[in-house]
């Protein structure tokens, strides 16, 4: 079953790997301080390491957001459908 990342409710370990010029990370992002649900962002643009890491997370897609939801890839992309 696939997890809708705007529904996950509180509680959950939220990760997004992010490039600081894209617009649909800026939308994740928001989306998540809106609901006050706490996450982190890596900066998988101008970190080589962080962006090594998404893309092995990922299974080599370069889409961002990439959002892991308690340690598990769920996305890469914001929105419905995902777009990044």
């Amino acid at each position: 079953m696939a997890i809708d990342v705007e529904n996950i409710g509180p509680g959950h370990k939220i990760e997004l790997y992010v490039k600081a010029d894209c617009p649909y990370c800026a939308q994740a992002q928001a989306f998540y301080r809106s609901k006050s649900w706490a996450f982190e962002s890596y900066d998988a643009q101008r970190d080589p390491t962080i962006k090594r890491r998404m893309l092995h997370i990922s299974s080599g897609n370069p889409t961002t957001p990439a959002i892991v939801i308690d340690g598990n890839y769920v996305q890469s992309g914001w929105g419905k459908p995902p777009r990044g």
